[in-house]
């Protein structure tokens, strides 16, 4: 029934808006093969359900094409139960597959996910062509002033410019278009941007969104197996804000990676998986948070390779490790190396970490623009970069709604635009020289899917994968705070003094607590949130939302029930030699460490995705290596004659009371040998989570406020307590011989 009408208006008013999308488990950006299944199945039940004399108003479904999207953009309410035929603009575009910001699939569905196109919005119909763009004469000043000069050069005679010793022959070529009466050219329009998905244009420009669900480990591996390339690299991101707690612990294991290198010189150089030789490197980006120069974070590699063999645990030992990098993408430290090293490898390249890692700003500083002229050789592996069921498309089904298969023929047809439904890799784009790269934003999860950009005509592809999840600790800080916990520049930190009783409150949200009896404390809070030192019993308020003291706290209401133990943790490591200054250098006094009478001791205090806080302590050398016994001594019986024996009592009863022996100690519980008295620090947070340690990078020597004319204190006033009584004195003097 109905013939008349294109299969497009058949599709817009099968999807009624009284019908409901049934719940999925999976989100459909990250699923087609569902949401194809899913959009073919409601197609099926719309039929079956339509009343011949009901039209609905239009609605909008995923992947629909760009007949569909006319419909519904033309499509309105009838009272006489037949569609409106008023003639509209036919689109001359679809949408773009993916979503150039996010990697989501198209929709146009679930206003509420990833990769959702309003069909009202001016960009969207721009660019599919229901609008004309308005082009923006931006040369309507230099054509005015061109028009000025012709009307000037045809108001003038020739012969009197030779006259006037004008070269007429030198200008002709100048005013040959002029003379002419040539009509001027037309500006050409310029062509249209492919547009961003409401979620992304909502992070753009408003800064608000929502979070996508974050793969699992296992998903990311799964996508790396179907990598069309025999040579693949994956870049494991690292933030150097918490570094080293954003690591995917086992990662070589869990992703069937080339085991990292031993130092065993016959350790071997590659191996394959399934056909496939994949590899690992490690990058640590936003380096600039760690010091102000580019040479100072060079030296520190070093110490992040130690801190990196920590964190792999008893194999970490053994690796070589040299295949770390400190990138910057915010100053362009090592990124131009990075891009040459990408360039170089080919194949394809995959850039995996967990979320805000700022994978994507890094992305687009290293991704090798402007190459398409690269010619290779004949040599060169050639691979497809479309998916297979792009070759061999199935043709276009006629015009006429489907009446029995309409699932399978809807698929066909999504499956002809280059969307394979059993594939978790999305069908990569057409190569341009400068293509557009994917958005950063501070919202963690960005990235709703895999965004492949091909470069170098042919030769490689740089991926950008979704992040894998965090623990979140920005569940428990009010929502007008939570992009707050982003570290953005350099924190140059206060030093703040714990004294006994006293601990280091973080945004009211994370407490440090000295242990009692111990040392006095420094610390340096290299985080974006604000510290606050204060009483330890007032802190624990405050963290427990108990206190009505005027104290600034971002945690979330009953986020103070959930505070727990996070871990104690030793200032095991001595810097007395970077902190002692002159005394120990060679330079100066030359002092050894092993001579001095005291101990410096420090470890940073980590907080996953926020920074780090440096904890510095100074004991004495004979009180951190003096053997304390762990339990007190037993209270002494009142009757000590008891425990002598007989020829001792014989003796204090003749001697008096006066030599009365002390009492013997046959066993006395002490700390094994050579185990130091650390200094212990106390971490208190939500759930007991998002704490860690590592060894101090004296940060705090790396980041000093900068000492100027102004920061320095003046001189002081000359004291006048002796000019006053020199006075004094003086008047004194006189008055005893004036009275003389």
């Amino acid at each position: 029934m109905h013939r008349a009408f294109s299969s497009s208006k058949w599709l817009s008013s099968a999807l009624r808006t009284a019908e409901q999308t049934p719940s999925l488990e999976l989100p459909l950006f990250l699923c087609p093969n569902l949401a194809h299944r899913q959009l073919g199945s409601q197609l099926i039940r719309s039929q079956a359900a339509r009343a011949p004399s009901t039209w609905r108003a239009q609605h909008r479904s995923l992947h629909v094409d760009t007949t569909a999207r006319q419909a519904q953009a033309a499509t309105t309410t009838q009272p006489t139960g037949m569609p409106d035929t008023t003639d509209v603009a036919k689109p001359i575009r679809k949408l773009p597959a993916q979503c150039t910001g996010c990697g989501a699939l198209s929709q146009t569905s679930h206003s509420d996910q990833p990769g959702y196109y309003d069909l009202g919005r001016k960009a969207v119909r721009t660019y599919v062509g229901l609008e004309q763009p308005k082009v923006r004469d931006r040369r309507q000043e230099e054509r005015e002033e061109d028009e000025v000069f012709r009307k000037s050069i045809r108001s003038v005679d020739l012969a009197e410019l030779e006259k006037l010793g004008v070269d007429v022959d030198d200008i002709a070529p100048t005013l040959a278009p002029a003379l002419a009466g040539e009509p001027e050219t037309k500006q050409q329009p310029t062509p249209v941007k492919a547009p961003l998905c409401d979620r992304c244009h909502m992070l753009v420009h408003h800064q608000t969104g929502v979070s996508i669900y974050h793969p699992t480990i296992d998903s990311i591996r799964d996508t790396l197996s179907e990598s069309p390339y025999k040579y693949n690299h994956v870049y494991h991101i690292l933030d150097a804000a918490d570094f080293p707690m954003s690591i995917l612990p086992q990662i070589h294991s869990l992703l069937d990676l080339m085991p990292l290198r031993s130092k065993n010189r016959r350790s071997r150089a590659g191996k394959y998986f399934h056909g496939q030789k994949t590899e690992m490197s490690f990058i640590i980006t936003r380096s600039d948070l760690l010091a102000p120069t580019k040479p100072q974070v060079d030296r520190l590699v070093p110490y992040l390779r130690e801190v990196l063999r920590d964190a792999l645990g008893r194999s970490g030992s053994d690796l070589r490790l040299g295949n770390i990098r400190c990138v910057s993408a915010r100053r362009s430290w090592w990124t131009k190396e990075l891009k040459e090293d990408i360039w170089k490898r080919g194949g394809a390249g995959w850039m995996v970490g967990k979320v805000n890692v700022g994978k994507s700003q890094l992305f687009e500083a290293v991704f090798p623009k402007g190459r398409m002229d690269w010619d290779p050789s004949g040599h060169q592996i050639k691979i497809d970069m479309h998916s297979k069921d792009e070759q061999s498309a199935a043709p276009e089904k006629d015009s006429a709604p489907p009446t029995e298969d309409v699932d399978d023929g809807l698929i066909a047809k999504l499956e002809a635009d280059g969307v394979d439904e059993l594939s978790l890799l999305p069908p990569a784009p057409a190569e341009t020289q400068y293509p557009e790269m994917p958005i950063v934003s501070d919202l963690p999860g960005t990235t709703a899917s895999p965004i492949r950009v091909p470069f170098g005509n042919g030769k490689g592809e740089l991926i950008d994968l979704p992040g894998v999840e965090r623990t979140g600790l920005e569940k428990y800080v009010q929502e007008e705070h939570q992009k707050s916990l982003v570290m953005r520049s350099r924190i140059v930190p206060e030093q703040m003094v714990l004294k006994q009783g006293q601990s280091l409150l973080l945004g009211g949200l994370i407490r440090l607590t000295p242990r009692v009896p111990g040392p006095i404390v420094l610390t340096y809070a290299f985080t974006p949130i604000k510290p606050h030192t204060t009483n330890t019993e007032k802190a624990i308020a405050i963290q427990a939302q108990t206190s009505e003291l005027n104290v600034e706290s971002i945690a979330a209401p009953g986020t103070g029930e959930t505070i727990k133990h996070a871990g104690s943790f030793e200032l095991k490591w001595d810097v007395t030699r970077e902190r002692a200054g002159p005394i120990t250098a060679k330079a100066a006094v030359g002092i050894k460490v092993d001579r001095l009478p005291y101990r410096v001791l420090a470890t940073d205090i980590l907080i996953e995705g926020v920074g780090w806080v440096e904890v510095v302590a100074q004991v004495r050398t004979r009180e951190l290596y003096e053997q304390r016994p762990v339990a007190a001594d037993p209270a002494p019986d009142s009757n000590p004659k008891e425990e002598l024996s007989a020829l001792e009592q014989l003796e204090a009863v003749s001697d008096g009371p006066k030599k009365r022996p002390a009492p013997r100690r046959e066993h006395q519980n002490q700390q094994p040998q050579g185990e130091p008295n650390w200094p212990v620090i106390d971490v208190f947070s939500p759930e007991g989570k998002f704490i860690a340690s590592r060894r101090p990078m004296n940060g705090w020597l790396l980041n000093k406020p900068k000492v100027t004319a102004a920061s320095q204190k003046s001189r002081p006033r000359k004291s006048m307590k002796g000019a006053k009584k020199l006075e004094k004195k003086r008047k004194r003097e006189q008055a005893a011989a004036g009275a003389a």
